[in-house]
């Protein structure tokens, strides 16, 4: 039996981890076995420049965060080296990272599991997910999609002002 200090720890462990997973909008988690320093800082970094919290966890503590979250079927996963990349903020980011990461990198570094909004995704649903683009890329393309039409009929109204010489004089408002 451990002793109290030790398991009070652990417990503290898996509280943070579960309201983590909980809070987050989407994670991903990592086998990460054969990945050497210089390439985990630059994965490191990438995922601090995107707001993407990512650590290394203890697969024991991880299965009782994830029953917690109400997550028991990523249990199977939770296996050889962990870790696990979390966003509070834009849900598409951690997948593209770590997918453009996996292919980077090979074997050395595989998505095991995914998850978003609470609910787990399968392995297709992920690498769709990871195709997407950022959510300011998304925002970008549909604000070009409404100001289309709005651009349009500028240009249009412009070529009648040219083509009937100009625009119409005002009249002196001197009295």
């Amino acid at each position: 039996m451990p002793n109290a200090k030790v398991l009070s720890e652990k417990q503290a462990i898996v509280a943070a981890l579960s309201e983590r997973i909980k809070t987050a909008s989407s994670g991903v988690f990592v086998d990460y076995k054969g990945i050497n320093v210089a390439q985990d800082t630059e994965l490191r970094s990438e995922l601090r420049k995107n707001d993407i919290e990512y650590s290394v966890i203890k697969n024991t503590l991880a299965r009782f965060a994830i029953n917690d979250c109400g997550l028991a079927e990523l249990d199977p996963i939770l296996n050889g080296t962990t870790s696990l990349a979390t966003s509070t903020g834009d849900p598409i980011a951690p997948f593209r990272i770590v997918n453009d990461f996996s292919k980077k990198l090979g074997d050395v570094f595989t998505i095991k599991a995914a998850f978003m909004d609470g609910k787990v995704l399968s392995q297709n649903e992920i690498a769709e997910i990871s195709a997407l683009p950022s959510k300011d890329a998304l925002y970008s393309q549909v604000f070009g999609t409404l100001l289309a039409p709005i651009t349009s009929l500028a240009v249009v109204l412009n070529q009648i002002v040219e083509k009937n010489g100009g625009a119409p004089a005002t009249e002196a408002a001197a009295e």
